[in-house]
This record gives C-alpha cells, sequence and structure tokens, in this order.
C-alpha cells in the first residue's frame, strides 16, 4: 500500500470521525434557560373549554448562562410551547381538537427572533384550555415544554425545556343559580368571573370588596389597562413595551395600589357608601357615589365619579374623579 493510500484512507477516517462528532454534538445541543411557570390569575378553576372558564399560566424563560441566549418565538404559541396535564392515575388528558388539527395541518410558521442577556427573563402568558381538553374535576399535575427553534412536530422529539409542576386543582362546575348572584364571598369559595351585572352594581361590588380588603375581587371590574393610560407618562412607556414589559407594569401597578403608592384616593377603604346617580348609554357609564372615611377626630365625605365602559355586556371601571365634600 502506498503512501498516498494510507493518508487518503486516514483523512476519509478523520472525517468520518468529525462528522460523527459534529452529529453527535447537535443531537445533545442543550437550551440553557429556566422555564417556569405560574398561574396568572390564581382563583378557582372549572372543568369545560368553551371559553369561560380559562386556566391563564404565565411561562418565563430566564437566561442562566453567560452568554446571551436567543430563541424563536412563534407568533402562534402553539408552535413554541405545549402543555402537559397529568391525572391521578398518570395519565395525560388529550390536546385540544385545534391543537390537534394544527399538528397535522402543513403551514407556513411566522416567528420572531428574541435575545435576552444573562439574568433577563422573558414572559407570556397563555390559556392552558387552548391546548389541553379538560373535562372532568380532580386532582393534576401541570408541566409545560418550551421548542427554542420551534415545535413542528406533535411529539416532544425537538430541541425542548421543560419546566417546573405545578399542582392542579378542577372544582365541579358550579349551579347556573350561583352564577347569576353578585359574588362577593370568601375567596375560597368565589368564582372570579366577571358578570354581566349593571354600572351601580359594578361599583356596589367593588367598593363591598374593598371594605373588606378582598383585593382579586376589587380588580375584578377594573380595567386596569386604562387606568395605567391616565398617566401620558405611564401610558407611553406602556404602549412602547412588548408584551412582558406591559404585564409587568399592570403588577406593578396593581401592587402599587394596594400599597397606596397611586391612585390613593381609589384605594381608600369607605366606612359607608351610597349610590347618588347612575347614567348610561349602551357603552359608557357615569356612577357617583357618596363615600365616608373615618379618621381619629373626624369623618371626611368625598364624591367619587366614576367612569365605565361595556364590552360583551361586562362594565369596567377605567377612570374616576374626586371631590371633596368636606368633614363631619
Amino acid at each position: 500500500m502506498t503512501v498516498k493510500k494510507i493518508v487518503l484512507i486516514a483523512s476519509v477516517i478523520l472525517f468520518g470521525l468529525w462528522c460523527f462528532a459534529a452529529e453527535t454534538a447537535a443531537e445533545t445541543k442543550t437550551f440553557d434557560a429556566d422555564i417556569s411557570i405560574r398561574f396568572y390569575d390564581r382563583r378557582v378553576y372549572y372543568p369545560g373549554n368553551d371559553g369561560t372558564e380559562p386556566i391563564f399560566v404565565k411561562v418565563s424563560i430566564t437566561n442562566k448562562g453567560s452568554q446571551p441566549l436567543r430563541f424563536k418565538l412563534a407568533n402562534d404559541r402553539m408552535f413554541s410551547i405545549d402543555f402537559s396535564v397529568l391525572n391521578t392515575k398518570n395519565k395525560s388528558l388529550t390536546h385540544t381538537e385545534p391543537w390537534i388539527r394544527k399538528r397535522n395541518t402543513n403551514q407556513q410558521i411566522y416567528f420572531r427572533e428574541i435575545s435576552i442577556e444573562t439574568g433577563e427573563t422573558y414572559a407570556f402568558v397563555e390559556n392552558l384550555k387552548d391546548y389541553i381538553t379538560i373535562e372532568s374535576p380532580g386532582a393534576y399535575i401541570l408541566s409545560a415544554d418550551f421548542y427554542p427553534e420551534l415545535k413542528r412536530l406533535s411529539d416532544t422529539s425537538e430541541l425542548h425545556a421543560s419546566s417546573n409542576r405545578l399542582g392542579l386543582e378542577i372544582k365541579p362546575s358550579p349551579a347556573a343559580a350561583a352564577l347569576g348572584a353578585v359574588p362577593i364571598a370568601s375567596v375560597s369559595r368565589e368564582v372570579l368571573q366577571a358578570q354581566p351585572i349593571s354600572p351601580d352594581k359594578v361599583i356596589t361590588y367593588m367598593l363591598s370588596a374593598r371594605q373588606k380588603s378582598q383585593w382579586d375581587q376589587f380588580f375584578l371590574y377594573l380595567d386596569v389597562e386604562r387606568m395605567i393610560g391616565r398617566d401620558p407618562i405611564r401610558s407611553r412607556r406602556y404602549k412602547a413595551e412588548a408584551e412582558a414589559g406591559r404585564m409587568s407594569m399592570i403588577d406593578t401597578y396593581k401592587h402599587d395600589l394596594m400599597q397606596a403608592r397611586t391612585d390613593k384616593d381609589v384605594a381608600m377603604i369607605p366606612v359607608e357608601f351610597t349610590i347618588e346617580r347612575t347614567t348610561y348609554s349602551a357603552t359608557e357609564a357615569e356612577v357617583t357615589v357618596i363615600e365616608w372615611f373615618d379618621y381619629t377626630t373626624f369623618r371626611e365625605k368625598k364624591r367619587f365619579t366614576y367612569n365605565l365602559a361595556s364590552r360583551d355586556d361586562i362594565w369596567t371601571v377605567y377612570d374616576y374623579s374626586v371631590d371633596n365634600l368636606g368633614t363631619e
């Protein structure tokens, strides 16, 4: 065997070994990020996929590496994230029909490239029931898989990172009669779903909730996005933010309101109130309320004017003004 043949064979072997190593490296590629999930608006959850009982889950992607983290995020998040729900028998619940149809249809996937620095987090919110069919009450375990290079197949063979696990409790659906009442029950028993009640009842519900320091109920009929927009500087910042930034601003506003660091008037606890006047059209309403506030040596009286808007027969507060009426 000549020297040239030996060199040629050696080159072929080395090239084969290099290809094998490259292929192995590709197969073992990892996504150096922390994927965490939590319930966005923790409340009582019920079965059914008709859109009236959503289960919103906040998905957070945190760069835990030393280099910038880049990944693709599909406009339709079903091509970036998938959820798994296990029952007590360790059996997975089935996916929804829309999810299954998308997996069996050839279509173009639109996405954008996201880059986050070390320690930064990108987050978004998804309705679990868009992915999983939940037909029965019971105790379940929820987890998620994120696909940084998009999810095109129906299995889990593509590159992905798994999240933490959450306990999910699905309660039996409440009776129809219970849903028709104005819900001022305790937090553990309440159906936190906005009802098509009149503007004056919305204000009564909110103020009663504030008297009891039931913040979840208080925020139920408050249009937080439009309340943020009342401040021009905050409004410009909100409009300039991406989805994750807007959700963070909403959380911050709620927290500041609860601490009376913003919109202090509406955060005050009235010891007594009475609806003075209600006027409304098909889409706009104005409710004026006399409210009393107790201090150590005197009682203060104020007139609040609440502005509400209707969407899908649900009235929400988006603005307010206050007039001081003196002391008693």
